[in-house]
């Protein structure tokens, strides 16, 4: 990004948590993007855009198949021409609360409680400002100290979330703090310390999984209907 201000990587990604449910695969497709400049308004104007024609693109060139699948249109054709959500965690959580779930500040949304969020609402849901404590170490604090500019994108239909993004932290000096308390090994982030380090910019990113949101567009009712040959963690092979 120092000499391009805008890049993007696409390739598989493979999880360190051993997670196994409707939406987790062991290895998955993963578009990254980071861009120079870019504060969290731009990053999340971005990526409505982007994801607007994404869904564009589909209904135009694959629409039979969407058809075969048995897929309703309208609410993609929703996400397209209506603005998308945005509320803060702390907004997510009060609705979560209001609907009787027991969650409280602090706590992280799992897929339970964004299902229910993304049933609030037609469209997609940009849910930003989480607590610091919940997201990764590399996230640009809030001016309250107390949350991260970031978001998590979830699909709507009880999708949940497909796309993670944030502000990245560029001051080398506050960057190496998070990572002493987060209890990292400092000699393994050397590297990505020294890229703040020799001088740096302000610059935003997200990932997205591409699975994830193929699931919403067709409507899927478990991840691995979206490849061919899934890999799913501790999956027994049966011949």
């Amino acid at each position: 990004i120092f000499s391009l201000e805008k890049v993007y990587c696409l390739a598989p990604s493979f999880r360190a948590e051993k997670s196994r449910t409707r939406r987790h695969l062991h290895e998955f497709w993963h578009l990254e993007i980071e861009a120079a400049w870019y504060k969290l308004n731009d990053l999340i104007n971005e990526t409505e855009k982007y994801l607007k024609k994404v869904l564009e693109r589909v209904i135009e060139n694959d629409k039979s198949l969407l058809e075969f699948l048995g897929r309703d249109l309208k609410p993609l054709k929703n996400a397209i021409e209506k603005d998308w959500q945005r509320i803060k965690y702390e907004e997510a959580i009060e609705i979560l609360q209001k609907k009787g779930l027991k969650i409280e500040y602090g706590n992280d949304l799992g897929a339970d409680e964004e299902k229910v969020l993304t049933l609030e609402f037609e469209v997609p849901i940009f849910v930003t400002h989480y607590p610091r404590k919940l997201k990764a170490f590399y996230m640009k604090e809030s001016g309250n100290g107390k949350t991260v500019e970031n978001f998590d994108l979830l699909a709507p239909e009880g999708y949940g979330e497909i796309i993670g993004g944030s502000e990245r932290e560029d001051n080398y000096d506050i960057l190496l703090n998070k990572i002493k308390e987060w209890n990292l090994p400092v000699e393994n982030y050397k590297w990505y310390l020294d890229l703040r380090k020799y001088g740096s910019v302000p610059h935003s990113g997200w990932g997205l999984g591409v699975e994830r949101l193929l699931m919403w567009i067709c409507k899927l009712d478990h991840i691995r209907e979206t490849l061919p040959f899934p890999r799913l963690r501790e999956t027994e092979i049966l011949i």
